[in-house]
């Protein structure tokens, strides 16, 4: 179709406007008191990307996260990530220094190693990571089990991210996997949703507004 169709319906079809009052609305309907003031604007983001203003009771942020995550960025460090929907959400022109996002779940090997370890191709992903994952950041939205693994391979030696943002949704392991990033020995600073919400697009608006600084 090269013409545009009968407008049947009145709503707001400008681009910048429905951006503005997005925010506005979502700035107006969420209550932002228990969140620390250098996260409030990931807060407004996630809420944004989910459409659910009391998300932000389950938001849990370590003092450090926004600090060291957004620290690591700017450096340079790799954005390790457990699904390609969560690669697809990250805006690259957001990231400060040209930063690689990083998804190995399409890797020829991945299917091998999952059916050889008895898990998920996302958790077996996880351990093609390598060394570039000491001092990146990490954002998993999809996989409880990409998470649960990469702690167990941080606890076994393995190389120590800057920054966990572990968002995993779903109806089994996904609120324990949050609550052991939570209760990790490495002291890793993370953002966590508790309980079962979370998902892909939570996790690349956490990332958007961590690289984009505050907005």
């Amino acid at each position: 179709m090269t013409t545009r169709p009968l407008r049947r319906y009145a709503y707001c079809a400008d681009g910048p406007e429905i951006y503005r009052e997005s925010f506005a609305i979502v700035r107006a309907e969420t209550d932002l008191s228990g969140i620390p003031a250098d996260a409030r604007h990931l807060a407004v983001r996630m809420v944004h990307a989910s459409g659910q203003p009391d998300l932000v009771q389950d938001m849990r942020f370590h003092p450090d996260l926004v600090s060291a995550g957004r620290a690591t960025l700017l450096a340079g460090a790799p954005l390790f990530v457990d699904s390609m929907m969560v690669s697809a959400g990250i805006t690259r022109s957001r990231l400060p220094a040209g930063n690689e996002v990083i998804c190995h779940l399409r890797d020829h090997r991945v299917e091998q190693l999952a059916a050889a370890w008895g898990t998920t191709r996302s958790a077996a992903a996880v351990s093609l990571w390598g060394d570039e994952l000491e001092g990146a950041v990490v954002a998993i939205g999809n996989a409880p089990t990409a998470l649960f693994h990469l702690l167990e391979w941080i606890c076994e030696g393995g190389p120590r991210p800057a920054a966990i943002i572990g968002v995993p949704v779903g109806f089994v392991g996904s609120a324990e996997s949050k609550q052991a990033l939570i209760e990790h020995e490495a002291g890793i600073p993370y953002l966590v949703v508790t309980g079962r919400r979370g998902g892909a697009a939570i996790a690349a608006s956490a990332v958007n507004a961590l690289a984009g600084g505050p907005s």
